[in-house]
């Protein structure tokens, strides 16, 4: 599944008009800075339509699938975000939409899911255990799966984020990018490292769901025995091989922030710029505040803000 450039590029052609360009924000004036010496920028992905990024792929996938397999209805696993952006294809294309989704994902997510008309079934405590509920589901059915990672037109939709961020911030030095399957991180390092490549790429991930960066130290894809972040948009036990070989390749580096300090940041993002984020959304500003990326004075950062949700004002 390694895409090209050529395949982000054709995804941003697809999918324009029928997603938001979502607009950047310089981190500026604050109470509490970020990082001494960097400009830090924001690509506020969470003002996305459904809330997130996920809009990008799933929009993608849906212009690819073919009328008839539609017809049967629409299947996918989330832990919330990449529902809400498979959900809203169902609703623009007039056909029903089943989404699985571990006893994680948050109520404020599910209840969002069923006001764009899908069903929810909770499956499990994690993402692939759900997952296996909505295999089973296509099985039996013939209905279109929408995979949140593992699919190619996906993983292209979701790298147009980066063709954005060029044009938008074109001196960017580093992108911070937070981590659940890997399909975020793979799209946006494959368009980066093609245009810009001597930009770096830092992945985020939880720190009880380093799947990425146990695979990378171990050389090879593999999972976890247990997944312990309560953040149901970054839990994922296993990726997929390609994936894996897209981070390996294109990543530079893989750093890790626990669900508390994730709810700081997404307070901070509340306080400081207006923004609700949910707790993947914040991960890149927590990685910040915490001091876990390496950064060189006079560098440009640009943090994706990737999901939108209450979690700093249920604080």
């Amino acid at each position: 599944m390694m895409i090209t450039l050529a395949d982000v590029q054709g995804a941003a052609h697809n999918i324009a008009g029928r997603v938001r360009r979502t607009p950047v924000l310089a981190a500026d004036n604050l109470k509490s800075p970020l990082s001494d010496g960097v400009k830090v920028v924001l690509k506020l992905e969470l003002l996305q339509v459904t809330g997130s990024f996920k809009a990008r792929g799933a929009t993608n996938r849906l212009l690819a699938t073919n009328a008839a397999t539609l017809q049967r209805g629409i299947v996918a696993a989330s832990g919330g975000n990449h529902g809400l952006a498979t959900a809203r294809a169902g609703f623009v294309s007039g056909v029903p939409v089943t989404i699985y989704l571990p006893d994680n994902a948050t109520p404020a997510k599910i209840e969002k899911l069923r006001q764009w008309g899908a069903e929810t079934r909770i499956v499990g405590s994690v993402w692939h255990e759900a997952n296996a509920a909505a295999l089973e589901h296509v099985a039996r059915t013939g209905a279109a799966y929408f995979h949140p990672f593992g699919d190619p037109l996906v993983v292209a939709g979701q790298g147009t984020v980066a063709l954005e961020v060029l044009e938008q911030v074109p001196d960017v030095d580093v992108m911070l990018v937070a981590m659940g399957g890997g399909g975020l991180v793979s799209g946006v390092a494959t368009a980066l490292k093609a245009l810009r490549p001597q930009a770096r790429v830092v992945g985020i991930e939880a720190a009880g769901c380093p799947v990425l960066l146990k695979a990378l130290e171990a050389g090879k894809n593999v999972g976890l025995e247990r997944v312990t972040t309560s953040v149901a948009t970054m839990a994922c036990a296993k990726t997929e091989d390609a994936i894996f070989e897209i981070v390996r390749d294109k990543v530079d580096e893989i750093v890790l922030v626990d669900d508390e300090e994730m709810r700081a940041a997404a307070r901070w993002l509340w306080f400081e710029m207006g923004l609700a984020a949910d707790l993947s959304g914040a991960a890149a500003i927590a990685a910040l505040r915490q001091g876990r990326v390496r950064l060189r004075p006079g560098e440009t950062v640009c943090a994706i803000i990737c999901g939108a949700g209450p979690d700093a004002l249920l604080a």
